[in-house]
């Protein structure tokens, strides 16, 4: 029997301070949070999902949000204690943190890390006060420079996060920002380019004309100056919007990409976990005050859990595993889906697109090329046809 890879496992905060006007994700403003009644609910989720995987060793741990910083260190030391308790560990388990770099999270970062942390993830998003108060951020760029000193100072490793493709951005400004990024920077940079998402404060904004963005042209030339900066400084992208010296990848986050078992908790939180031979889907209710009654009232708040038909797991596996430079392999496709990775495209696209220099195929692996995946939605769109 193929053994499991180590489970990942996701712990969604999904409270925020407030909320910035480009974000989609599942967070939530609240005047005040019950703190202890939080983590009981947590603590008793984690032992629902323990207990759905008996016998798998853990990998990592992320706490996702929301803006997990807001959690008390003592919260975040009980659920990493609890998570020890109840699986094996891996000797080197990757335990990471979302925080934004306001000084009054910044002081926690010590508390953090004497619970357990090892890596922080910081929401800098930019390193320009006139960009920050546009991307709706409560810190500025002192208190971002701050906050990566104690990172550094407090956690072995450390990532941030940057949004560029910003209105009024130039190429050149956008270098510059890039190479104070690389002199500020541990072993990860996460790059992503300013999108407008439905039901975010930006999309209505957006559509009166208070702001328009870079044009595609230029949009692209943002794109291709930071693959060129970060491979050129030696942290190349190992994902479409990833970066990391050698060994500096996040664990967990490839656990998504390559298509293995991981348990979400918290408000909304979905997992994928392999159970008796069948992949299923989780996920967990998204409101925050259903998800704790649903928790208090019967243990966990998962809301639907569906066995994923073979062709959607394939599915999943290539559109995941294509985000990566390393793309998907064809023994672990085989292993995983049960076919041949050939088999599971359309083989007159797939020869289109290898024509077209937007993917390769050789007698390991199918991957995107550089150029497949600045385009990769059109790139799956040709591979993976309804």
């Amino acid at each position: 029997m193929r053994r499991l890879a180590d489970l990942a496992l996701y712990i969604h905060w999904p409270f925020c301070k407030s909320k910035c006007p480009y974000c989609d994700f599942n967070s939530h403003v609240r005047e005040a949070i019950e703190q202890r009644r939080w983590r009981d609910a947590l603590l008793s989720e984690l032992d629902h999902a323990a207990a759905e995987t008996p016998g798998r060793r853990l990998g990592s741990i992320f706490f996702g949000g929301g803006t997990p910083s807001l959690m008390e260190p003592e919260t975040v030391a009980a659920l990493i204690a609890s998570a020890r308790e109840r699986w094996s560990i891996a000797d080197d388990i990757e335990i990471t943190l979302e925080a934004n770099p306001t000084s009054v999270e910044s002081r926690r970062f010590r508390a953090l890390a004497e619970a357990g942390v090892n890596r922080l993830s910081l929401g800098v998003q930019a390193l320009d006060d006139g960009a920050l108060r546009f991307l709706g951020r409560a810190h500025d760029a002192r208190e971002a420079l701050a906050a990566l000193e104690l990172a550094r100072r407090h956690f072995p490793r450390f990532s941030f996060d940057l949004i560029y493709a910003r209105p009024r951005q130039t190429l050149a400004a956008w270098r510059d920002e890039l190479g104070r990024a690389l002199s500020l920077a541990g072993d990860h940079l996460s790059l992503y380019q300013l999108t407008i998402e439905p039901g975010t404060a930006f999309a209505p904004a957006f559509a009166r004309g208070d702001f328009t963005l870079p044009d595609e042209e230029l949009a692209g030339a943002l794109y291709e100056a930071t693959q060129e900066e970060l491979e050129r400084a030696g942290m190349p992208a190992y994902e479409i919007s990833n970066h990391a010296r050698p060994g500096g990848e996040s664990r967990h986050n490839l656990a998504y990409w390559r298509g293995s078992d991981y348990a979400g908790i918290g408000p909304g939180a979905h997992g994928r976990l392999s159970l008796g031979g069948v992949r299923l889907a989780t996920r967990r209710y998204r409101a925050p005050e259903t998800w704790l009654a649903a928790v208090e009232r019967q243990g966990h708040g998962l809301e639907e859990q569906t066995a994923l038909a073979p062709e959607e797991y394939r599915r999943e596996l290539l559109m995941m595993g294509l985000r990566l430079a390393e793309g998907v392999g064809r023994v672990a496709f085989r292993a995983a889906a049960g076919i041949e990775l050939d088999a599971a495209v359309d083989a007159g696209r797939l020869g289109d697109l290898r024509d077209g220099g937007f993917v390769e195929l050789d007698a390991e692996r199918l991957r995107a090329t550089a150029s497949g995946r600045q385009r990769l939605n059109a790139v799956l769109a040709a591979l993976l046809p309804d």
